[in-house]
């Protein structure tokens, strides 16, 4: 390891979909990778400077949000996203060689993807048990050790403990993808022109309307909202907070603008940060959004400067 190799977090063993996603970004494969237990784990150790980086998941085409990476990046961490990365997720029923499915008694993989397989586990090994493990991997190392146990997972977490697929792309539904981030303890990537940013928004007034006063915020300026999602603000029972995920860097002039108005007038604003966005879509309308914004803030310049003292 050299003196300027990072040290990254990520969700283990190894094997795990969410290493093979931390793989699949050039300039971070060749750092050293840490396992850990779970996402928990890896955002702690990067909040206590235990590691450099951490990289979890976050959302799931099929399941939603991953809500213990939000809650924890909402009340527990003060950490900024780097960047997202989205994996295609292909399931696999992986065992040891030779194994039939007329042999299995049991079945274990993380929560969620025991959940995307349901309708396959349900329609081709209906009795088996199926158990959680803290990871696709973890479950592919019981897997190797365990005979008559198979693992659903991806494909390097077989290759990484010994095991031969069953029966391969057995998800319920096709096209499904993970969306990862990249965390670090603080800084703000500079605008790439196809940016995301996400905060935390606790409403002060608990009054109708409230939450559609900071929706305004957003569309008074064309900003486009890509996610929202209400969490419990744990403070008492019936309140909530947003998560609010936009197209749009905070060095964008009319973002700066749009969140200072929200926590001037609406709500306390907890950034999470500004940073490039998978995929290439809303880039152009960021851009029109911003450049509207530009010409409105001349033209009101131009009023005031007639302003006689």
């Amino acid at each position: 390891m050299t003196d300027s190799t990072r040290r990254i977090g990520f969700l283990g063993p190894y094997g795990t979909f969410t290493e093979q996603a931390l793989r699949s970004q050039p300039d971070l494969a060749d750092d050293e990778l840490v396992p850990m237990r779970t996402f928990v784990d890896v955002l702690s150790a990067t909040q206590n400077g235990d590691v450099d980086l951490g990289f979890v998941a976050i959302e799931n085409a099929i399941e939603g949000t991953v809500n213990v990476t939000l809650d924890t990046l909402a009340f527990d961490t003060d950490l900024k996203i780097q960047r997202e990365v989205v994996l295609d997720i292909t399931m696999n029923l992986m065992a040891l060689p030779g194994t039939r499915l007329e042999d299995l008694t049991r079945i274990s993989s993380h929560p969620v993807a025991n959940a995307q397989c349901r309708s396959f586990l349900q329609a081709k090994v209906p009795d088996v048990d199926v158990q959680p493990a803290n990871s696709t991997a973890e479950a592919a190392q019981q897997a190797a050790e365990q005979p008559s146990t198979a693992a659903l997972g991806p494909a390097i977490a077989g290759e990484t403990y010994g095991l031969e697929i069953i029966a391969a792309d057995v998800a319920d539904v096709s096209d499904n993808q993970t969306r990862f981030i990249v965390v670090s303890p603080d800084g703000i990537p500079a605008p790439t022109g196809h940016d995301k940013s996400t905060m935390v928004l606790t409403a002060r007034d608990d009054k109708p309307g409230s939450l559609v006063e900071i929706l305004h915020e957003f569309s008074a300026r064309n900003l486009n909202l890509s996610k929202l999602t209400s969490r419990p603000a744990r403070t008492r029972l019936g309140s909530y907070c947003f998560i609010v995920d936009m197209y749009g860097h905070i060095a964008d002039d009319v973002v700066a603008n749009c969140l200072r108005n929200i926590h001037a007038k609406h709500a306390d604003v907890k950034f999470l940060g500004s940073y490039p966005a998978a995929g290439d879509t809303s880039g152009q309308q960021r851009e029109e959004a911003n450049d509207a914004w530009e010409e409105a803030t001349r033209w009101m310049t131009s009023l005031r400067e007639q302003i006689v003292e």
